[in-house]
C-alpha cells in the first residue's frame, strides 16, 4: 500500500492505483473508502494471481512466486 497512487477527479471523487500491480484499481468518494477498496482490491488481486499460478511482482523485498521452503520434521 505504501506504493499507492491517488488522485482527486474532476467530480470530487477519488481514484487509487497500485502501478507495480496491473489491474488494481479502486474509485470511490472519499480518501478513506478509497484506500481501504484498494487494499481489498489488491488482497483479491494476491489471492486469485497465487490461485492461478500467475507472476507476481516483487515489492518492498516480497516475492511470493518462490515456492514454500519447508523444514524436515524429526519423530517425536
Amino acid at each position: 500500500m505504501t506504493q499507492a497512487v491517488y488522485d482527486k477527479l474532476e467530480d470530487n471523487s477519488f481514484v487509487g492505483r497500485i502501478p507495480a500491480c496491473q489491474g488494481v484499481i479502486a474509485f470511490t468518494d472519499t480518501l478513506k473508502e478509497c484506500a481501504d477498496q484498494l487494499r481489498s482490491t489488491l488482497e483479491d488481486w494476491v489471492l486469485v494471481g497465487l490461485k492461478l499460478g500467475h507472476p507476481l511482482p516483487i515489492i518492498a523485498g516480497i516475492d511470493l512466486n518462490q515456492e514454500p521452503s519447508y523444514e524436515p520434521m524429526e519423530p517425536v
